[in-house]
């Protein structure tokens, strides 16, 4: 119990580094457009950095965080990620399954290649789920 605490300890702290530098990216693609075909080189890659430091961060929260809470809470806990995710809903550290799973869906949606139009509405849920992104630290508790 105490490994899994100083586990969900460890990647709140993650977690908090790695929001720095997702609100960095996040601001300077704030007065971007959202067509990549409207983008310079250098909005594109902003825009990468900002994908790339979504997915490192809701995966450092999904995978990690959720798990070593999930196994504190339950050590002989022994489900799938949805599973988790609803445990995770149970204990407060989630308000909805179904926005993180559509959170999850962005993260692997960034290794993959997609049209314009779709980059378009991937670029557009990346803002819209990066508040959800930014509560964590006052949504979970470290301490627990």
């Amino acid at each position: 119990m105490t490994r899994n605490k100083n586990l969900a300890g460890l990647y709140y702290s993650k977690i908090v580094k790695s929001l720095k530098y997702l609100e960095y990216s996040y601001n300077r693609t704030l007065k971007m457009p959202l067509n990549p075909n409207q983008m310079t080189d250098a909005e594109l890659e902003s825009w990468d950095s900002f994908a790339s430091r979504f997915a490192r961060t809701s995966d450092i929260f999904l995978s990690k965080y959720i798990k070593a809470q999930v196994l504190n809470d339950d050590p002989a806990f022994d489900g799938g990620f949805v599973d988790q995710l609803n445990r995770a809903e149970k204990l407060g550290l989630i308000e909805n399954v179904i926005q993180w799973m559509e959170i999850r869906e962005l993260r692997t949606a960034t290794v993959h290649e997609y049209s314009d139009q779709d980059l378009e509405k991937i670029f557009e849920k990346f803002r819209k789920f990066s508040p959800l992104l930014f509560a964590l630290p006052q949504k979970i508790n470290h301490e627990t």
